[in-house]
């Protein structure tokens, strides 16, 4: 375990939820939230090349994508608001294929999700609104995006919805199932 941050494993193979630590005092607080050398000792990537942020309103589902054609692996972060941050195994030599894996995240407490490359990645905005931020491991590829149903029976995602109707984009709407969902080897 990193001494700045607490590394936690997941239920899926090769995710991990980050706990920084947060040094405060009566002015505020501080924390740690990437440190190129202590992610190599734990095996989580050292190289980013993209960073994206949203800003989404209550209800707004987004996902659930992936890149078939250079996959990104995501280190997801909230900076305002709340959400529930989902991610689908999509690789066939995982012990997790097919699995699924739900996470609260918000601000506060600080905590970030690290989603290895293969994976079908969305959220749903729980709070009023809320702000994400997530690094790539490789650049944003039209071409080779892909979007899983977000509702699809067999995968089987149980999101809070709490009688919401999501509110989706059109590509969104228009995900395909698990079964024709191209997938990694």
């Amino acid at each position: 375990m990193l001494s700045w941050m607490q590394v936690i494993e997941t239920s899926l193979s090769g995710c991990k939820l980050l706990r920084p630590t947060i040094h405060g005092d009566e002015r505020g607080w501080f924390a740690e939230t990437f440190n190129v050398d202590a992610f190599e000792v734990e095996g989580l990537p050292s190289r980013f090349v993209q960073d994206n942020q949203s800003f989404s309103t209550q209800g707004v589902l987004r996902g659930l994508h992936y890149q078939i054609e250079k996959p990104q692996g995501k280190l997801i972060r909230v900076l305002s608001g709340a959400i529930w941050d989902v991610a689908v195994d999509l690789r066939r030599s995982s012990p997790t294929f097919g699995q699924w894996a739900g996470f609260r995240l918000s601000a506060k407490p600080l905590e970030m999700l690290w989603i290895p490359a293969g994976f079908a990645h969305g959220f749903l905005v729980l709070s009023e609104s809320a702000e994400v931020l997530y690094k790539t491991t490789d650049f944003y590829h039209p071409a080779g995006e892909r979007c899983l149903r977000w509702d699809d029976p067999t995968v089987g995602v149980a999101w809070p919805l709490d009688g919401l109707t999501p509110s989706l984009s059109g590509k969104d709407g228009c995900g395909v199932s698990f079964a024709e969902a191209e997938k990694f080897s």
